[in-house]
This record gives C-alpha cells, sequence and structure tokens, in this order.
C-alpha cells in the first residue's frame, strides 16, 4: 500500500479549504513541512494495528513491511510454543528495533532452533541475564572426550 495516495488527499482537503491567495500561500508552507510527520503517522498507526492484530490471533503475527513509501501487512505463520515451566504468570510487550543483517540472523537462528523468534530472544535474553557459570552452549556445539587427572 503506497501511502503517497493517502498524505494527497489530505493535502487536496486543505488546499479546498483556503479561498485566497494568502491562505494558499500558507497552506502550502504548512503541507510542505506536515507531508513527512502525516507519513510517519500514517506508519505508527499500521504498526499499532498490526500489533492489535498479533495480539488477537491464537498462532502467527501480523507484521508491517516496508519497501520504499510501500507498506505491507503480512500474516507470518508461528506454530504455537508450548509455555516453559520457568515462564512469569504475566507477559509483557516490547517493541524492539534492531539492523536488519541482525533481524535476519535472529530468525535465522530461531528457525535452525525451530523455534518462534519471539522465544528465541526471550531464550537469549535470560541466558545473558543468567550467571555466567552455568553457561550453555548452542545445540550441535557439544564437547566430548575423555579427561585424564
Amino acid at each position: 500500500m503506497d501511502l503517497t495516495p493517502h498524505v494527497a488527499s489530505l493535502r487536496i482537503r486543505l488546499e479546498a479549504a483556503v479561498s485566497d491567495d494568502a491562505s494558499a500561500a500558507t497552506a502550502e508552507r504548512l503541507l510542505a513541512a506536515l507531508e513527512p510527520a502525516l507519513a510517519l503517522e500514517l506508519l505508527d498507526l499500521l504498526s499499532l494495528a498490526a500489533l492489535e492484530l498479533s495480539g488477537q490471533l491464537p498462532t502467527g503475527r501480523v507484521e508491517l513491511r516496508l519497501a520504499g513509501r510501500d507498506a505491507e501487512l503480512t500474516y507470518v505463520d508461528e506454530p504455537a510454543t508450548p509455555a516453559s515451566p520457568e515462564d512469569d504468570s504475566g507477559a509483557a510487550r516490547l517493541t524492539v528495533r534492531m539492523p536488519d543483517s541482525l533481524k535476519t540472523a535472529v530468525e535465522t537462528a530461531a528457525a535452525n532452533e525451530r523455534i518462534s523468534t519471539n522465544a528465541w530472544l526471550v531464550n537469549a535474553a535470560r541466558r545473558a541475564l543468567s550467571p555466567a557459570t552455568g553457561r550453555r552452549r548452542p545445540p550441535g556445539h557439544r564437547l566430548t572426550g575423555f579427561a585424564q587427572g
């Protein structure tokens, strides 16, 4: 969905509301300053809609994907992950912004472990906050052999 027509519609409505040349010049300056802010507000609205819809789905989530000026709401199917016994009874929502390359790496790591991205991030946070003495190795990185004393 290209956001440009929606911002242009607001421009047309404001231009129609002015009657003289002085008001039209003022409206033009205001519109030039407001157009980027209006586009960001529309993106924020779509982002909130995606979060709201995701919270109502039994599995999966809705993502807002951007490509230039095009915004797209996309359903991403994720199998339900059973809660682990150490999960808190309450859950809080947290929005995290990260570079695309890091996001891709996180999604790949989660897919390799066959868990959701959210579950992977929760596990990574738990590991990072746990005492250094009990650090676990990722799956597939086991050490084997014999030790002699």
